[in-house]
């Protein structure tokens, strides 16, 4: 079985990863330990200036996810396919 990769826009990722990020109670630093990559990433995400990779996109929609409705809220809001 083939799973399908988070379509989004990119002015749209900036703004999930700074919501999940603050919904988390994480600074950029801590979030970007959390999810595996350096701080400069998470804040090229955050300010559109650079777009996660597909991997990525997973775990930002897994760690979305173990925050329960509040994460599902958010994966509503920017994922069509969880609408």
């Amino acid at each position: 079985m083939t799973r399908q990769i988070l379509s989004i826009e990119q002015p749209e990722i900036g703004q999930l990863v700074r919501d999940l990020r603050q919904l988390l109670g994480l600074t950029q630093e801590k979030f970007a330990a959390k999810l595996g990559v350096a701080f400069p990433t998470i804040n090229r995400w955050e300010n559109n200036k650079a777009t996660p990779s597909p991997m990525a996109l997973r775990l930002i929609e897994a760690e979305a996810g173990k925050l329960g409705e509040p994460g599902h809220k958010l994966l509503e809001r920017y994922f069509s396919r969880y609408s």
